[in-house]
């Protein structure tokens, strides 16, 4: 039994799967950072989140929303931490 077109063409699929995982950039789309006066169009907010500190200081926060479109968007911005709320 010849074992060798065996182990190529299995590699070639292999790496045919790994080229396509790769290429498939569609839901790792890097966040835009939102500047002064920017139109947003938001129909629904699905997150936001930010850096987790337990000191008052500006940290960078993202929300991710659906626009009046239909399409997810997700952006940053910079904000005060939620710990500045409990601060007198």
């Amino acid at each position: 039994m010849n074992l060798r077109p065996l182990l190529i063409t299995g590699a070639l699929a292999l790496s045919a799967f790994t080229g396509m995982a790769l290429a498939d950039t569609s839901g790792t789309a890097q966040p835009v950072p939102y500047h002064y006066g920017m139109q947003l169009n938001i129909a629904k907010v699905t997150s936001m989140t930010e850096q987790p500190t337990h000191v008052c200081k500006v940290v960078t926060a993202d929300m991710k929303f659906i626009d009046t479109a239909g399409k997810p968007e997700d952006i940053t911005y910079l904000k005060l931490s939620d710990a500045c709320n409990y601060n007198n």
